[in-house]
């Protein structure tokens, strides 16, 4: 069969990677074409698009990219058509997703979507939406099955992705050796996410952590598709920026700085403890904030159901309170307890293979 897959985000491009291989084990003759990212090219998929010409997040920034992205949408359209696919497989990226989904359904062909809009956070009307153009849906968060239901629509929960990753990832025994780590000097990670509009207001405000903190090894978890100038920080001696290990970075770190995002799961995960932040444009925090449903901005936090870990958002995320935050995870009582909560979180979400479990499901419905 042919699968057209659309992941616009560095984290859909792992999990696109995951299922097309999964896929590909269920279907022998598969073929694969789509928007994604370097992990799905080298699993052969046939990009289009790159994620990173895709990295457009926030209110303002979509009206003022609007040009940019309706091209990419009608190419995607056109692209669509040209391929006839048997199905169009969308991860995640709701803007552009649910705008293809619509497209993809009008002219007759099926739509799944596999890792849900966070319409429960956002625009739960939209669910309206997602309902009337998905013909199905894969969710990865327990709780997400039990909110669609509320719509009359059931819904397939298949476990989360993030934790096979996790589970399956090989760790490099010379992580520390090849990057000029020492292996006595606990290592502080930095994870400002991967969008150059998160860069851009949050890293400058992680740094000043490591002058103040000069007896660890902080570590940016860089990635190669934001360029360069980017992650042009201060030259700080103990400060390092390290490219696509993130992984790895995690494994040996002794706590963490996160960008509100899929990566305060994998931190998680990690059992690294934490501080979640993140900051975006006047404009776009007002507008969110008057329309989120969600007590927590973090995953961790959210599945929880309670506070396990703190959160510095917009105004709250200044140095003095980045500074406090900090000290309080190199308590070793405070960081039990987050240990310990972890765990629960690992409980809740299981270690189901996602990808072989979505994909023979995929499958089971296509043919069905």
């Amino acid at each position: 069969m042919k699968y057209y897959i659309i992941a616009g985000e560095k984290s859909g491009d792992l999990h696109g990677h995951n299922l097309v291989k999964a896929l590909r084990e269920e279907d022998s003759g598969a073929q694969f074409q789509g928007f994604g990212g370097d992990k799905m090219s080298r699993e052969g998929v046939n990009i289009i698009v790159h994620i990173k010409d895709l990295a457009i997040m926030g209110f303002t920034e979509v009206i003022l990219n609007f040009r940019r992205i309706r091209g990419m949408f009608n190419l995607c359209k056109r692209d669509i058509v040209k391929f006839s696919p048997d199905v169009v497989i969308l991860i995640d990226f709701g803007g552009f997703n649910l705008r293809i989904a619509a497209f993809t359904k009008s002219i007759g062909l099926p739509v799944f979507y596999y890792i849900s809009p966070k319409v429960w956070a956002w625009n739960q009307s939209r669910s309206w939406k997602i309902k009337a153009r998905v013909n199905k849906m894969f969710v990865i968060l327990p709780f997400e099955k039990e909110f669609y239901q509320k719509y009359d629509w059931e819904v397939d929960y298949v476990g989360n992705p993030v934790v096979n990753a996790v589970n399956d990832h090989h760790l490099n025994s010379d992580f520390l050796r090849i990057n000029g780590l020492a292996d006595d000097k606990k290592i502080v990670a930095l994870l400002p996410g991967s969008r150059i509009q998160e860069l851009k207001r949050i890293l400058p405000e992680m740094v000043i952590l490591a002058n103040r903190f000069k007896e660890y090894q902080f570590v940016i978890a860089g990635v190669t598709e934001v360029p360069g100038l980017y992650y042009n920080v201060s030259d700080i001696p103990n400060l390092k920026i390290i490219y696509d290990q993130t992984y790895d970075l995690l494994a040996n770190s002794y706590t963490a700085i996160v960008a509100s995002g899929t990566a305060t799961l994998e931190t998680a995960l990690w059992n690294v403890p934490q501080v979640v932040v993140y900051k975006t444009s006047t404009i776009n925090y007002f507008i969110a904030s008057r329309v989120a449903k969600v007590p927590y901005i973090s995953l961790v936090n959210l599945l929880a159901g309670k506070e396990v870990i703190k959160e510095l958002i917009q105004s709250n995320f200044t140095k003095d309170k980045l500074i406090t935050e900090f000290q309080s995870l190199l308590d070793p009582n405070t960081r039990r307890k987050i240990l310990n909560d972890y765990q629960e979180i690992r409980n809740i979400l299981g270690t189901e293979p996602v990808s072989k479990t979505t994909a023979r499901l995929m499958i089971k419905y296509l043919k069905s």
